[in-house]
């Protein structure tokens, strides 16, 4: 008797129900693991090897650390980084070459591009958090930043009590709605927080005034203020809501690549060259409009810089 012909169902006499469903069991299981993607059961760096490229996801509008110059070229500050990433992978696969191919990732998809082997690096302004930790790994943090609403001036909304009852905005999938949302319901605001899909929509909403404030990472925020036509007219609130670490996303559960990852991450930080990279993304004008957010390196930072750290628990950061 043929096996798939006990796969289909056509049991000899002798087979108990208990054996069929037995059967059945081993057949699922053998048609899943066909089913897994290659990263999930050789690794990301095998993948890399055999293909002889690595995928980079990045983002379109988040100044300075992910976005599109005038040429529509990803360039910025976790891209640099990632660059550096991308070297010592070359160095451990011992390839001369190796093509970089570039990935468009929102707030929404970025997570579920790196958890399905579409991306293999997401190079952009991504909370590393506890929660995502389930889904996703994270490098070593390469910025920290914190949870703020940009506002026009004129509206006078310094404080989270100015916000009671009023519209605001946050950019879908990113842990700044969430935690909006749950300040909302837990201090019974009242707030109508709406999603945008992006940044820059979430930040035209507050100028022509769908919404009062956008909540979002305050570096983030003081970047699209910088680039907007009457940067004079916005206020950031001095009252933060989080703590947010950003880090450089990578699939779970891989770690001969989280190991090259991390290495490169920590060679960049103990060798000085993380000073020069960030004085030149934070400290001096940018491209394409020449945007200086004159930014020094913060505490927080400089902590993790000397003690480089994955950590996704925020009070590390404190």
């Amino acid at each position: 008797m043929k096996p798939e012909s006990l796969i289909q169902g056509d049991a000899p006499p002798h087979f108990k129900e208990n054996d069929m469903k037995f059967i059945h069991a081993i057949a699922l299981c053998a048609a899943a693991a066909i089913a897994l993607p290659a990263v999930a059961q050789e690794g990301t760096l095998k993948k890399i090897k055999d293909s002889g490229s690595i995928t980079i996801g990045h983002r379109d509008a988040s100044l300075p650390f992910s976005y599109y110059d005038d040429k529509q070229q990803p360039i910025g500050y976790a891209m640099d980084l990632c660059m550096k990433i991308v070297d010592a992978v070359k160095g451990e696969l011992k390839l001369p070459k190796l093509e970089v191919k570039y990935q468009l990732v929102t707030s929404a998809n970025r997570i579920p591009l790196i958890a399905n082997g579409t991306v293999d690096l997401e190079c952009g302004s991504t909370t590393n958090n506890i929660a995502r930790q389930e889904q996703v790994w994270f490098t070593i943090t390469h910025f920290v930043t914190a949870n703020r609403w940009v506002a026009k001036k004129s509206a006078n909304l310094s404080k989270l009590a100015d916000l009671k009852g009023k519209t605001i905005v946050s950019t879908a999938g990113t842990t700044n709605i969430k935690g909006m949302t749950e300040i909302n319901a837990a201090q019974n605001l009242g707030m109508n927080i709406m999603s945008a899909n992006g940044h820059s929509e979430a930040f035209q909403m507050v100028e022509t005034g769908r919404a009062v404030a956008f909540a979002m990472d305050d570096i983030l925020l003081a970047g699209l203020v910088a680039q907007a036509r009457s940067p004079g007219d916005y206020a950031i609130s001095a009252e933060a809501t989080s703590v947010e670490p950003y880090g450089i996303m990578l699939r779970k559960d891989d770690k001969a690549f989280k190991a090259v990852v991390d290495k490169a991450m920590s060679d960049v930080y103990k060798s000085g060259q993380i000073n020069a990279i960030y004085s030149k993304w934070f400290e001096k004008p940018v491209p394409p409009k020449g945007v200086n957010l004159n930014l020094p390196m913060g505490a927080a930072f400089k902590k993790v810089v000397a003690k480089p750290t994955d950590s996704g628990d925020p009070k590390v950061y404190e």
